[in-house]
This record gives structure tokens, C-alpha cells and sequence, in this order.
């Protein structure tokens, strides 16, 4: 029996966990879902769900995407994304905080800026530009965040800078992040990103398994 993982293709959290299943190679079943219409058979397993949501063949199960990534990875990690003895983990994992608490924040009203009419949408811009600066520093050191090697940290981040880019695509080509610009076109131009960009059909209770990787 294999894990089951309930997903949402365009949620930057889903995303990083498919990310790091593609890159693993670990055999699940993946069912697609929407968010707004969860089927029932999710919605068992806990009071409250969301995506990504791993269901190990024990029943153990796990809600955080960063969980996921971290026990895909310690699957197989064939490229050492953890760093040898996990090193890169610590460093990533306070990265990844800043960047799903204050940042996923700014992301959110900046995207939505018409649900928070407060402030303008170039308020909410400017205050996740202040992480934006900190990966180019960061950038501006290495190749990758955390060093020379891609990295769990450049995995867990990539899909929220992402979605930050996009909402004013003009504007991220031409903002003062060079170095961020060029990593994240390489993340889009990538075979993995590509990879786990794939459509799968809504999944449906008595449907054939869709495993992933295939």
C-alpha cells in the first residue's frame, strides 16, 4: 500500500512537497483535489484539512509541507538537498519560517490587495520586498541560499517567490533583485519545476491510481 497524498497543483505549500516527492522519487498515490470542494474521504481524516496532506499506509498523518519535503527527502536524498548529516536543515528551517509566517503574509495582501483596501497594492509589495532583500543577499554569496548546492531552503522558498514575481511579472523583471531574478528563472526553466507542472484530473472516490512520480 502507498502513501496517499491529497494535493492542489497551483498552492505554492503543494507545490514544494511535489517538488520534493519528484526529487526523491518516492512512489505515492496523488489525488488531486480543489480546495473548495474537498471530498469527503479528506475531510475524515481530521477536523480540520488542507493540501498538501500526506496519509502514510499506517494512517499516520502529515499536514505541514514542510514535513512532507523533509520525509520524502529522508527517503532518498540523491543529491544531498539536506546537506551531509542534515546540516543544511537548520539554516533552512529559519529560512522557511520567515517565509511562511511574515512573507506568505505580505504575499497574501499584496496578491489580494483588493480584499485589504487599507493600503495600496504597493504598500504590501514593499513589505515583502524586505525578504526579497534578503534572499538576494543571500544570493549574493552563493549561487543557491544556503551555499553552491541547491538545498531544501531553495525548494521550500521557490514557490512562494513565485507567486510574489507573477502578481506584476513588468515589475519583478525590472526591480533591483538581479540576483533573484536569475534564480528563480532557473528554478522555472528547470526540469524538475517542469516535471511536477503536470495536470492530473480532480480526483474522485473509485478512481485509478495515479502514481507519483510515474
Amino acid at each position: 500500500m502507498l502513501p496517499i497524498v491529497y494535493s492542489f497543483r497551483r498552492c505554492p505549500y503543494a507545490m514544494r512537497a511535489r517538488l520534493a516527492l519528484f526529487y526523491s522519487g518516492v512512489a505515492v498515490e496523488l489525488r488531486e483535489v480543489i480546495l473548495s470542494d474537498k471530498p469527503a474521504e479528506m475531510q475524515q481524516l481530521a477536523d480540520e484539512v488542507t493540501v498538501p496532506l500526506l496519509v502514510l499506509p499506517d494512517e499516520t498523518l502529515i499536514d505541514e509541507s514542510w514535513d512532507i519535503m523533509l520525509w520524502a527527502i529522508r527517503q532518498n536524498d540523491p543529491d544531498l538537498w539536506l546537506g551531509e548529516g542534515e546540516s543544511s536543515v537548520f539554516d533552512a528551517e529559519i529560512m522557511v519560517e520567515m517565509n511562511d509566517y511574515s512573507f506568505k503574509n505580505d504575499l497574501d495582501h499584496y496578491k489580494y490587495a483588493d480584499r485589504y483596501p487599507e493600503h495600496p497594492m504597493e504598500y504590501y509589495r514593499s513589505l515583502g520586498e524586505e525578504f526579497l532583500q534578503d534572499l538576494e543577499d543571500a544570493l549574493s554569496e552563493s549561487s543557491y541560499l544556503l551555499g553552491d548546492k541547491i538545498s531544501i531552503a531553495d525548494i521550500a522558498v521557490f514557490p512562494f517567490i513565485r507567486q510574489f514575481a507573477f502578481v506584476d511579472k513588468p515589475w519583478f523583471d525590472q526591480s533591483p533583485y538581479p540576483r533573484l531574478q536569475d534564480w528563480l528563472q532557473n528554478f522555472l526553466e528547470s526540469e524538475l519545476f517542469n516535471s511536477i507542472m503536470e495536470k492530473f484530473p480532480v480526483w474522485k472516490q473509485g478512481d485509478e491510481a495515479v502514481i507519483y512520480p510515474a
